[in-house]
């Protein structure tokens, strides 16, 4: 390309625009690898080093792809040119931008202004500190740049790249086949073997156990192996109260009793390992451990009661797929059955529904007329209906259709789908793979799109389906009582005003010498042959008016809790848009199994409006692992139903390394507080690399010969040594410079509890905590000013928080209470309940000020110390008898006399201190005042909020209720609860 610099930047920028846009035009051909490797890699050789490669072949194969990496998205690629420097072509990179420095001069590494931009001495470029080329890379453009900068032609690269496919690598890297990327330079590049751990086919279980080691001593082996060659000393085994306490928080999330602790203690004592194993087994039988094990689940899938966003509708049976996931893990369902359940439950309960159907002779239109019945009405049976709720997994992201065009809400939803998939079950975070070939994995766009395709025909819906025999219905009857009141006030209100509003509306068209029409029937009228929106009605009623209305649709959404329907999907051709706006979920009567095929396609840049390729339903190529027995390995069925069914079964196939590695990662992530992989949601290379690889590996094998039993992974992990260690290191000074984050397991990891186990074991300790079976969600109590604060949703205001009216129902465990997406309960968020719109891989559990002051101060942890100490106070004679009662119901063991002298002491000064405090019963409202702007007028009106629950309300114990010496037991009790013996786990 010859540019004249004497005719103007302008000129010269459209030279290099021209010229960019042949690059890219002749960078966009998808190459197609039509074989797949057992192992899926072309593995380096290690017989010979690799030839230095030339200057061509050092731009063209490391120094472009680093810049079209690191550089290209803001200078040259990008929606805008930044610091008008273009680096596109040789002749614009040279040039520089608007300083009118030069950027560089070929073979001289003194002058240009390049160099010391990408060192970070002159600038910062790129600007990101992860972004930061590296000292490997920063070296390779100084090589190129001395070397006399060349830029071959567009034909020379292309036979560089080509030439490269068989040229030896450098050891330790490999190519990995795929599908192919959206170019040539991306399909054949090399990738470093460690960065693809997670793709290659698992050994054997034996692979690198020594004859001599018994498979319950595999762990440890593993683990002690990588001590001793770090010369690092393993912690001595925990107390006995130390392990029971450890045990049954990871398995229960609650902590053990004093008198568990002393039976223990005395069993360990005649047969440790007998007594440990015992426990362990007790524990896994207990309805206790599907409670505690589900909101780990939870966490990743995003549980919550209301879908977020604008109207943060509620979804009103998702409590069903929270209670089917607690039965899941009590029942321990084989891993692979889980995961297609949740992917395809439906497409299974439809092909059990058409068997029994043709079992009973059935055939042709009556056969599907019954079946489309069937699916209308819900007539399953309680296998049919449990796949069903199953599939809540598809609804759990936050989604509202509300103000956006219908296409794109169906993006947001299938990409969203796409990404939870992705991070779910594989560990792949595929988001980034929707808009350009994944920068540091080898996932092609192209299989984006085909897991994409795979749920092209999948809709959300709100189907019928049976309530389970095993589904808890208790509290229906008083709830659905709540909600009915609720809307029983918003329809009297609005009618009131309907009812003033069509009378006036009636006056207008006798007026108009017209006949007159309902509000719903004038809708389409010319203005001027219609009466006037809210004729007859003031700014005031004609703003609540729309609040009643708004609040009649919550209401009515609400009852629909105690209803057989059950959060879904279903698989279709083409359902009609409009039936997919969130207030019209329910509406399962469209079938278009006659419309065309749905064709998908390659979004260019994410695109909708660049459709380029097209794609066939998919999955990810790069795992060595046929989808199909003919044709494509990695192409599924393109029939309407039956994708998703065979997307689960691809990803739970035994020998999908992904699928395996990623559940067991995860399970010992649960236990030992950071995954053998870092990053669980993330097994590409920029996630932590294994630290016990070959036990990752070894547990793999051994959770698949099991029968994808979670139950038998947790007996192997929780027995071993590993597991039962002190938290108290040996050799610490060694151990804070080999290894400070512990991630070789010299010893186990102090944690504290997390949200659910602080409010969960704070309401077992004071002896309030009630078990149930799940069923609806339970209200516990919230702060007030929180609760009642206004909290706008589209077009209205979203209805107060109100707690359970029964003190039984608010003390249930924390994760069967009510999950609010737009109304956080702020004692749970302050403990690091994670954000329930995006997957939680691992909870953070930073310690922060406010929560020191919330455990001394809040209502919730007053509540629970006065509750204990009343009972204290009942069943002792004396205060030493008292304060020894605390200690032992708080911390499961006996004070010492020094202990019991100090808190005498401090209950003396407490008795004074409260004689001289007066208390007050709280004063709970049953209706409050809302102000709102009305939309037209833009002028302000009021409006009154019921509050019912609280009039029968059923209130905790309050300090004002106990006597002097009963309040300061109840500060002893309080102090108790705030030592880092009851909320740490050692």
């Amino acid at each position: 390309m010859i540019v004249s610099l004497t005719n103007g930047k302008m000129r010269y920028k459209h030279a290099c625009y021209t010229y960019v846009r042949g690059v890219i035009m002749s960078l966009m051909v998808v190459c197609v690898v039509a074989s797949i490797d057992e192992r899926n890699s072309v593995a380096a050789s290690e017989e010979m080093p690799s030839a230095e490669p030339t200057p061509e072949e050092l731009f063209t194969l490391e120094v472009l792809p680093l810049l079209r990496t690191k550089c290209f998205g803001c200078h040259g690629e990008g929606d805008e040119l930044r610091g008008e420097y273009l680096m596109t072509s040789r002749v614009a990179l040279l040039c520089g931008g608007e300083s009118g420095d030069v950027a560089i001069v070929p073979g001289d590494l003194s002058r240009g202004t390049l160099l010391g931009a990408i060192r970070w001495e002159d600038q910062e470029m790129p600007p990101k500190k992860s972004e930061r080329l590296s000292p490997h890379e920063i070296a390779m453009v100084e090589q190129w740049i001395d070397s006399g900068a060349p830029w071959p032609s567009l034909e020379q690269q292309h036979a560089i790249r080509h030439a490269s496919q068989g040229a030896v690598l450098e050891p330790g890297m490999v190519r990995w086949n795929t599908s192919g990327g959206t170019s040539k330079e991306w399909t054949g590049r090399p990738y470093a073997e460690e960065d693809l751990w997670a793709f290659k086919q698992l050994p054997a279980a034996e692979d690198g156990l020594l004859e001599n080691v018994q498979q319950h001593d595999a762990i440890d082996f593993f683990v002690n192996k990588r001590l001793a060659k770090a010369n690092l000393m393993a912690s001595a085994k925990a107390s006995p109260p130390e392990l029971l306490r450890r045990i049954f928080f990871d398995l229960h999330g609650l902590p053990p009793t004093a008198q568990e602790i002393t039976n223990f203690v005395e069993a360990y004592a005649r047969n440790g390992e007998e007594a440990f194993e015992d426990v362990v087994d007790r524990l896994l039988a207990s309805p206790r451990y599907g409670e505690r094990w589900a909101r780990h689940w939870l966490d990743i899938t995003r549980y919550s009661d209301t879908a977020g966003m604008s109207n943060d509708y509620e979804r009103s049976n998702m409590w069903r797929y929270r209670d089917y996931v607690i039965r899941c893990f009590n029942n321990d369902k084989p891993y692979d059955e889980f995961i297609k359940e949740q992917l395809a439950g439906d497409e299974l309960a439809k092909a059990s529904v058409k068997k029994r159907l043709v079992k009973k002779g059935l055939e042709g239109k009556e056969l599907f007329s019954t079946l489309r019945k069937i699916e209308s009405e819900g007539g399953y049976t309680q296998k049919e209906a449990e796949l069903l709720i199953a599939t809540g997994f598809l609804r759990l992201g936050p989604w509202d259709n509300a103000m956006v065009d219908d296409d794109d809400a169906r993006q947001m939803y299938l990409a969203d789908v796409v990404n939870i998939t992705g991070q779910t079950f594989l560990s792949q975070t595929l988001r980034c793979c929707k808009c350009h070939d994944h920068k540091f994995d080898p996932i092609p766009t192209r299989d984006y799109y085909g897991i994409y395709a795979a749920f092209a025909t999948t809709f959300p819906v709100e189907r019928a389906a049976l309530f389970l025999n095993v589904e808890s219905r208790d509290r229906f009857e008083s709830e659905e009582k709540f909600v009915g009141k609720m809307l029983s006030f918003a329809r009297s209100e609005m009618n009131q005003l309907v009812e003033k509003q069509e009378a006036a509306a009636k006056t207008w068209y006798a007026e108009h010498d017209l006949p007159y029409k309902n509000e719903q029937k004038r809708k389409g009228d010319p203005d001027e042959e219609k009466p006037p929106r809210h004729v007859g009605l003031s700014h005031v009623e004609a703003g609540m008016l729309k609040v009643r209305r708004q609040d009649e649709w919550i209401w009515e959404r609400r009852l629909e809790r105690f209803q057989p329907l059950v959060q879904s999907v279903f698989s279709t051709r083409g359902m009609p848009k409009r039936s997919q706006n969130a207030r019209k979920l329910r509406a399962f009567t469209v079938f278009r199994d006659e419309e065309p095929q749905v064709d998908s396609f390659i979004l260019t840049g994410g695109s909708l409006e660049a459709p380029g390729a097209k794609v066939f339903p998919g999955v990810l190529s790069a795992v060595s692992l046929r989808a199909n027995k003919e044709g494509d390995p990695h192409l599924l069925t393109d029939d309407v139903s039956g994708r998703r069914a065979a997307l689960a079964d691809w990803i739970a196939n035994p020998r999908n390394p992904l699928t395996v590695r990623s559940i067991v990662n995860r399970i010992w992530q649960y236990h030992f507080g950071s995954g053998l992989a870092t990053n669980s949601n993330n097994f590409g290379a920029k996630g932590g690399k294994p630290t016990h690889p070959a036990l990752l590996d070894y547990l793999s094998r051994r959770f698949l010969e099991s029968g994808w039993s979670i139950k038998t992974l947790h007996r192997e992990i929780v027995l071993s040594d590993a597991y039962q260690r002190s938290v108290i290191p040996v050799g610490a000074e060694n151990l804070a410079v080999v290894d400070p984050e512990n991630m070789l397991l010299s010893h186990f990891r102090r944690r504290r509890l997390t949200a659910e186990e602080i409010r969960d074991s704070l309401l077992a300790v004071s002896g309030e905590l009630v078990h149930g079976d799940g069923g609806v969600p339970v209200f516990p109590e919230m702060n007030m000013e929180v609760a009642l604060q206004p909290r706008m949703i589209q077009f209205s205001l979203a209805p107060a928080y109100q707690p359970s009216e029964c003190r039984d129902d608010r003390s249930r465990r924390t994760i069967y209470t009510y999950h609010c997406r737009g109304l956080a309960d702020p004692f749970l968020e302050l403990f690091n309940q994670p954000n329930p719109n995006e997957s939680c891989e691992l909870r953070d559990d930073a310690s922060v000020t406010p929560q020191a002051l919330t455990l001394l101060n809040s209502e919730f942890m007053t509540g629970r110390a006065v509750s204990l100490a009343d009972q204290l106070m009942r069943k002792s004679v004396s205060t030493t008898e008292a304060i020894q009662k605390a200690f032992q119901q708080i911390l499961a063991r006996n004070a010492i006399d020094a202990e019991v002298s100090q808190l005498e002491t401090f209950f003396e000064a407490a008795v004074r201190s409260h004689g001289a405090v007066d208390f007050e019963h709280p004063v709970y409202p049953t209706e409050i005042t809302r102000s709102l702007v009305e939309e037209i007028s833009g002028l302000p009106f009021e409006y009154c909020e019921i509050l019912p629950k609280f009039s029968n309300y059923e209130a905790d114990l309050k300090v004002k209720d106990l006597s002097l010496e009963g309040r300061a037991l109840a500060d002893v009790c309080l102090l108790l609860m705030n030592t880092n013996e009851f909320l740490f786990v050692d």
